[in-house]
C-alpha cells in the first residue's frame, strides 16, 4: 500500500509494508525539485535513516532497475 500528497515544496509517497510478517517501518519518499530523500524509521536506533539521491541518481536507479549486471553510463539529457 502507499499514498501520495503533494506539498508546497515536495511530493511526498509513503510505502507501507503490509506484507507477511516480519514487516519493516514504512519508508517515505520526499520528491523536490533538485533531489530526493528516502527516510525509514529505526527501531533499534530510535533514529530515521535518511539518503539523498540527485536528480541524476534517482535516474541512474530507475535505469539499473530494468537493466542486467554491467556498468552503465546513460546519456545526458535535460532533467
Amino acid at each position: 500500500m502507499f499514498s501520495i500528497e503533494h506539498e508546497f515544496d515536495s511530493t511526498v509517497v509513503t510505502l507501507v509494508d503490509d506484507g507477511e510478517a516480519p514487516l519493516q517501518e514504512d519508508v517515505i519518499v520526499n520528491a523536490f525539485q533538485e533531489c530526493v530523500t528516502v527516510e525509514q524509521y529505526d527501531p533499534r536506533t530510535d533514529r530515521v535513516n535518511r539518503i539523498t539521491l540527485s536528480v541524476a541518481q534517482l535516474r541512474d536507479l530507475g535505469a539499473a532497475l530494468d537493466l542486467p549486471e554491467g556498468v552503465y553510463t546513460l546519456p545526458k539529457k535535460d532533467l
